[in-house]
């Protein structure tokens, strides 16, 4: 009883303190994890339209020199 007590009493401290661990720990881990998914996902949509800006370009120039090379 007297260590139960001791601990409640140890836990109140820490969460008034501002010390201690955020009681919804569980909750913030599930964000992050949600966020760090999003961040992956929006990366590779990133990545994708960064590869079709290439191919555009390198079709832009084709484009260009064929008609530059025209008589």
């Amino acid at each position: 009883m007297k260590k139960h007590l001791s601990q409640a009493l140890g836990e109140a401290a820490s969460a008034e303190s501002g010390l201690g661990a955020p009681a919804d720990i569980d909750q913030l881990q599930q964000r992050i994890t949600m966020l760090e998914q999003n961040l992956a996902d929006i990366q590779g949509q990133l990545d994708e339209r960064a590869d079709e800006l290439e191919a555009a370009r390198a079709a832009d120039r084709e484009l260009t020199r064929a008609l530059n090379q025209r008589p």
